[in-house]
């Protein structure tokens, strides 16, 4: 009984044996893979979400324009006469917008042009890059 119970029981300290430098430095080179792969899906997401964030916006500023067009009965001759009122509009209700919203989500000025290609204006973001053209994230947002 005595033999048994002696094969059962864990090798002394000074038998065991620990992990090689090998092993470790496979076990950080896996952490550090499954890191970048997360690391690289967060920062997607967000890309994609400015992008979202930045069509809602030049939709929610095209809303303003039409609100101030009905207040005043002429569109604004820049995207600054939505925060501050212009000397020569009368019925001007505003502020209609904040000076932060006039910038898409990546810090880049939302270009107002009247009259537009398609209609009486156009608003443009040109998305993360910052110019004209591009896809993805780099894509061009427009308001018709």
């Amino acid at each position: 009984m005595r033999n048994l119970r002696s094969k059962t029981r864990s090798p002394s300290p000074r038998h065991q044996r620990g992990m090689s430098l090998i092993e470790i430095i496979i076990v950080i080179v896996l952490i550090g893979a499954v890191l970048a792969f997360v690391g690289n899906r967060v920062l997607g997401g967000k890309d994609r979400g400015d992008y979202n964030l930045a069509k809602g916006q030049v939709q929610t500023l095209a809303g303003k324009i039409d609100s101030f067009q009905m207040d005043t009965g002429r569109l604004p001759g820049t995207l600054e006469e939505l925060v501050k009122q212009p000397a020569d509009a009368s019925g001007w209700l505003g502020p209609y917008a904040k000076e932060v919203e006039l910038k898409d989500p990546w810090g880049h000025p939302i270009e107002y042009r009247q009259p537009g290609e398609s209609g009486p204006y156009d608003l443009v973001s040109y998305g993360k890059d910052g110019k004209a053209g591009g896809s993805s994230v780099d894509g061009d947002i427009k308001n018709n």
